[in-house]
């Protein structure tokens, strides 16, 4: 099935999907989310797909954050209801899939980018890569798992400085932190990713259906932690620092919080 932002190729029972906004840097809108959701979808059910396999279009990014522009005005409830939509669609689903999920971080992964690679199941990035989590800089919250999913891989310490630093680190040093599993140089990445996958494709699938569960019981105390986060991106929502944050990201100039 064709979509407009995601590109499908399945060989060996490996199947890559390729976000492709290159001129947004690949960023998420509600569109390519629901495109991603109806692929996964179907790939889940498709016993021919054993592993997939998620990177960016271009060479400058994987996704490189959410469309800003598509939530700048938006009130609580309207903030509240993105941040579950999203979890439900896309970054839960990732979670929770039957098949092996792996991110090839191919550049910056930024925002909900880098919360999409920790959605996968395993990541694989790119000497030149950037990851991080900006949103703090911009008045909000990681609002798709990242407040979560990073404490469990990075530890809370790491995760609590990339989030209230809002900077970015490199693939080295997401590497030194267990935030990726291997960092290849660029030419090399889809290569490393699909021998990662060729070595998946010949186990049982009903064998890694079985572990995938099982692992993902060991991570449900991430729920109320997930249900936190979607309230207190919401909130955020009501203040003046998150309008501060949003107009000054879009008008290029620096934010002046006040605390309000």
């Amino acid at each position: 099935m064709p979509y407009q932002f995601v590109a499908q190729d399945l060989q060996d029972h490996v199947l890559t999907l390729t976000i492709r906004r290159p001129e947004q840097l690949n960023a998420l809108n509600r569109a390519t989310i629901e495109e991603l959701n109806k692929a996964l979808a179907l790939a889940d059910a498709n016993e021919a797909v054993r592993c997939i396999i998620i990177t960016g279009a271009g060479d400058k990014a994987f996704v490189a954050g959410a469309d800003i522009k598509e939530f700048a005005n938006f009130n609580v409830e309207e903030a509240t209801l993105l941040s579950a939509t999203g979890h439900k669609l896309l970054f839960d689903f990732v979670d929770r899939m039957s098949k092996p999920v792996i991110a090839a971080i191919n550049g910056f992964a930024l925002g909900g980018g880098l919360e999409l690679a920790l959605a996968c199941h395993m990541r694989v990035a790119s000497e030149n890569a950037r990851l991080g989590l900006p949103e703090t800089s911009l008045g909000v919250i990681p609002g798709y798992g990242g407040t979560q999913r990073l404490m469990h891989l990075a530890g809370k310490g790491k995760a609590i400085e990339m989030i209230t630093h809002a900077g970015m680190i490199t693939a080295a040093e997401a590497l030194q932190w267990g935030i990726v599993n291997y960092v290849v140089p660029a030419g090399e990445l889809m290569d490393k990713c699909r021998d990662m996958a060729a070595k998946i494709v010949r186990c049982s699938p009903r064998a890694i259906q079985a572990a995938l569960r099982a692992i993902a019981v060991g991570s449900d105390f991430q729920r109320k932690g997930m249900e936190a986060e979607i309230r207190e991106f919401g909130r955020v929502f009501g203040t003046a620092d998150q309008r501060e944050g949003v107009a000054a990201f879009l008008e290029k100039r620096k934010p002046e919080f006040t605390g309000k």
